[in-house]
C-alpha cells in the first residue's frame, strides 16, 4: 500500500509541470491518477470512505495551518471585515439559498438539502491561493487579498455546519434548536480561536527564549506545537480548522529564526498534504458509479454559481457600501470549489446518511465544473471588469 501510494503522488509530480504549462489544474491530475489506478482496471481496488475522510481532514489542517503561516497580519488587517463577514455569513447565506433550491429539484429531504448546500457552501483556499498566483493577478480595492481570506477562513463555518447537519439527520432523539446551533456555533469558533492563539504564542515564545542552535529542528518544533493546538482544540470542543489557520498566523508573522528553512518545509509539507489528498480521493471514487451521477450534477453546479453565490455574496456585502459593483461581482463569480467539498461529502458518507453516496458524486462533479468554469473566468473577469491594477 505504502509503495502504491509513494508511486502514484510521484507520478503525479512528473506531470505536474507538464499539466501546469496546459493549465490543467494539480488538483485533476492527481485526483485523475487515484482514478485511473483504483478502479480495479489494474488489479487494484481500494475503497475505504472512514480512512479517506480521517486522510483527507489531516491533510485538510495541515493546508490550513501552512496557510496561515503564509497570510501576512497586514493582509489580515485589510480584508478581515470583508473577508470575515463571507467567511461566516456568505457560508450560512449560500447553505440556506441553495439548501432551498436543492429541495425543489432532487429527491432528496430538506436537511439532506441543506447538508449538500453546507458541503459546497465554502471556497477552496488551494485553488484560490494557486489560480491566483498562476495569473499573476492583482487586483484594485484588494479584491484578491479579500478572496484569499475568506478562502483560507470559510472552511471551519462549514465543517461545523456539516457536522452538525449530519448529527441532526442521524440523530433519532431530540432535534437541536438554533439557539442549540448557535451555541455550539460560537464555542466552537472561541475555544478554537483561543487554543489556536495560545498555542501560537507558546510555540514563539518558546523558539524565541531557547534559540536552537540546529536549524532543522524549527519546523519540527513548529510542527508538533501545530498538532497540539489543532488536536487540542478538538478534545476542548474547539473547531480543529480554526486553531489550525490561527495557530498559524501567529507563528508565520512572530517567527524570528529558522524562517526560510522553516518556509520551505511547510510549503513541500502542504504540497505533500495535497497530493495525498487528491490521490487517496481519486482511488475512493469509481468511473462506473461516476458517470451515472454526472449529469444529475449539472442543474446544481450551475445553480450554485450563478445564482446562490452572487445572492450569498451581494447580501453579505450590505454593510459595504463602498465596495464597488465591479468587485461585488467578481467576487461573487469566483467561488472556486477545490478538494475541500469533496472531503467535507466523505463525513455523512463515512456516517452512513441516506443518499450520500449519490451527493459524493454530484460534488465531484461540481468541482470539476467549478474548476474549468470559475477558475478559467477569472483572467478575463477581471479584464472585463476593469480590477486588473495597472
Amino acid at each position: 500500500m505504502m509503495f502504491g501510494m509513494a508511486a502514484l503522488i510521484a507520478l503525479g509530480i512528473l506531470l505536474h509541470q507538464p499539466s501546469k504549462n496546459l493549465g490543467v489544474p494539480s488538483l485533476l491530475i492527481f485526483i485523475g491518477i487515484g482514478l485511473l489506478f483504483g478502479n480495479g482496471e489494474f488489479n487494484f481496488v481500494y475503497d475505504n470512505l472512514t480512512l479517506t475522510s480521517l486522510i483527507g481532514t489531516m491533510a485538510l489542517n495541515v493546508i490550513v495551518f501552512v496557510g496561515g503561516l503564509n497570510t501576512s497580519k497586514k493582509s489580515i488587517a485589510v480584508a478581515y471585515k470583508e473577508g470575515g463577514i463571507l467567511s461566516t455569513l456568505g457560508v450560512l447565506f449560500t447553505t440556506v439559498i441553495f439548501g432551498g433550491m436543492l429541495y425543489f429539484i432532487v429527491d432528496f429531504d430538506l436537511l439532506t438539502c441543506l447538508l449538500f448546500a453546507a458541503v459546497v457552501s465554502s471556497t477552496d483556499a488551494a485553488a484560490v491561493f494557486s489560480i491566483l498566483e498562476s495569473k499573476k493577478l492583482k487586483l484594485k480595492e484588494n479584491t484578491d487579498t479579500v478572496l484569499e481570506f475568506e478562502s483560507a477562513t470559510n472552511d471551519p463555518v462549514a465543517l461545523l455546519l456539516v457536522a452538525i447537519l449530519t448529527e441532526m439527520i442521524l440523530s433519532t432523539g431530540a432535534t437541536k434548536t438554533a439557539t442549540d446551533i448557535g451555541l455550539e456555533l460560537a464555542q466552537q469558533i472561541l475555544v478554537g480561536g483561543l487554543i489556536g492563539y495560545l498555542g501560537g504564542l507558546m510555540c514563539i515564545r518558546l523558539l524565541n527564549r531557547i534559540k536552537l542552535e540546529e536549524f532543522g529542528l524549527i519546523p519540527i518544533f513548529i510542527l508538533a506545537c501545530f498538532v497540539m493546538s489543532a488536536y487540542g482544540s478538538d478534545l476542548l470542543g474547539g473547531n480543529i480548522l480554526i486553531a489550525s489557520y490561527i495557530a498559524g498566523v501567529m507563528i508565520g508573522n512572530e517567527l524570528k529564526r529558522g524562517k526560510v528553512v522553516s518556509r520551505h518545509f511547510f510549503n513541500s509539507l502542504s504540497w505533500l498534504a495535497q497530493a495525498l489528498m487528491f490521490v487517496i480521493l481519486g482511488l475512493q471514487f469509481f468511473p462506473a458509479a461516476l458517470v451515472g451521477d454526472m449529469l444529475v450534477a449539472i442543474i446544481p453546479a450551475l445553480l450554485l454559481m450563478f445564482i446562490a453565490r452572487p445572492l450569498a455574496i451581494f447580501l453579505s456585502y450590505v454593510p459595504f457600501r463602498k465596495a464597488s459593483l465591479q468587485k461585488r461581482l467578481f467576487i461573487s463569480a469566483i467561488g472556486l470549489k477545490g478538494a475541500t467539498p469533496i472531503v467535507f461529502a466523505l463525513i455523512p458518507a463515512a456516517a452512513g446518511v441516506p443518499g450520500a453516496q449519490t451527493m459524493m458524486h454530484m460534488v465531484f462533479f461540481i468541482v470539476l465544473i467549478s474548476v474549468f468554469v470559475q477558475g478559467g473566468a477569472i483572467d478575463p473577469l477581471a479584464k472585463k471588469l476593469d480590477l486588473n491594477q495597472s
